[in-house]
């Protein structure tokens, strides 16, 4: 089994920053695909930003220019640089890993338990 989990959420004033942070341990042979994605009450889960293992990045337009995604291979972690934040960034954020247990496995997806940003002044 894999397990994410996320850190670095909180409240924080519109024009303000955060990072967050997800680490995947457990039984990990290769991370394809590392990402976040968001999900606001009443509303569907939506991508933000992902990041292949080859560091190729993709971001939802809505935040694109103030979210930077990176990851530290190494140490199966990814990182979400959050700068500007507005109200509408309000949501839970999911980490999310497309990743091999082992070789010749399938892709497994795997989420974390979400953390709470919440922008507000």
């Amino acid at each position: 089994q894999v397990q994410l989990v996320e850190s670095g959420g909180g409240l924080v004033q519109p024009g303000g920053s955060l990072k967050l942070s997800c680490a995947a341990s457990g039984r990990i042979f290769r991370i394809q695909t590392m990402g976040w994605y968001r999900q606001a009450p009443g509303q569907e889960r939506d991508l933000v930003a992902t990041i292949t293992n080859g560091v190729s990045t993709n971001y939802a337009d809505s935040v694109k220019g103030r979210f930077t995604i990176s990851r530290d291979n190494g140490k199966n972690m990814v990182y979400l640089q959050m700068n500007s934040l507005k109200p509408e960034d309000t949501a839970v954020y999911y980490c999310n890993a497309l990743l091999l247990e082992y070789i010749g496995d399938n892709i497994r997806n795997y989420w974390g338990q979400g953390t709470q940003v919440t922008v507000s002044s």
